[in-house]
């Protein structure tokens, strides 16, 4: 058998029963709209389903008219348990949900491994669900898939670029970037701060911090190479736990964008 890094959080962030969680997905899916071009990158949410599932099913659902294009992953999320300098792989060869088994694309390792800002680390993913909760929305929605994931500790955004341009290729390779929003705000004043990061990004502003969005790191070098290759971001959905099962008293903030190719917009 290969090294493989098990679920960590079903159970809690989504369901643990297989049939469960497909119907799950399944259902968010189909209440979201697929988008008119195929999207290079986009930035989904990572709280538990029933807080963003639905944001982060709007950003997938856009994915569904290529899926037979997409073969490769680059997913990229913030630690939130293990601090590391840099972009950590890890050393297990699968990452594994309660629907199956996701290889890691071993190429396109290879092709990140001698650079400066790569670590490899088990630790750093064993615990950390930034990733984990993306991967059974892809495996619903594409075929067949190899994921390159990274989590993304200290590093400047020309560090996280760097890795991006290395990994770009055509339309194949699809990024996605992990973040929630503004964290424990009360209602008002998260939708008017998210609503500001939202237009930031949409600026490809990459000055964002760790306020803003817990995944400010790895968004700041998407949108570091997003305006380098003339990527446009469009704004999907936005809200945060109040509007779904949360008290607004305290809430997360949600969005999900979708990232063109000025050949595809």
């Amino acid at each position: 058998m290969i090294p493989t890094r098990p679920p960590a959080v079903a159970g809690m962030f989504y369901p643990a029963d297989p049939g469960a969680l497909a119907a799950s997905v399944d259902r968010l899916l189909a209440a979201a709209r697929p988008a008119a071009a195929q999207p290079k990158a986009l930035i989904v949410p990572h709280a538990g389903y029933i807080y963003s599932g639905a944001t982060a099913a709007v950003a997938y659902a856009a994915l569904a008219p290529w899926a037979r294009n997409i073969h490769r992953v680059v997913l990229l999320g913030p630690t939130h348990r293990v601090a590391v300098k840099g972009l950590a792989l890890p050393e297990a060869e699968a990452f594994s949900t309660p629907l199956g088994t996701v290889r890691l694309d071993a190429q396109a390792i290879a092709a990140i491994a001698d650079l400066p800002q790569i670590v490899f680390s088990d630790k750093v993913h064993a615990a950390e669900h930034s990733l984990e909760v993306h991967l059974p929305f892809l495996q619903r929605v594409l075929e067949q898939f190899t994921l390159l994931p990274l989590a993304v500790g200290d590093a400047a955004p020309e560090a996280v670029a760097e890795v991006l341009d290395k990994l770009w290729d055509g339309p194949e390779t699809l990024i996605v970037v992990s973040s929630d929003l503004s964290h424990f705000l009360p209602y008002a004043t998260a939708r008017q701060v998210d609503r500001d990061t939202c237009r930031q990004i949409e600026r490809l502003d990459g000055r964002l911090h760790s306020e803003q969005a817990c995944g400010a790191l790895p968004i700041n070098g998407l949108l570091l190479a997003a305006g380098r290759r003339g990527l446009k971001p469009t704004l999907l959905d936005r809200c945060n736990s109040g509007d779904t099962a949360g008290e607004k008293s305290r809430v997360v903030g949600y969005a999900a964008f979708s990232f063109q190719e000025s050949c595809h917009a």
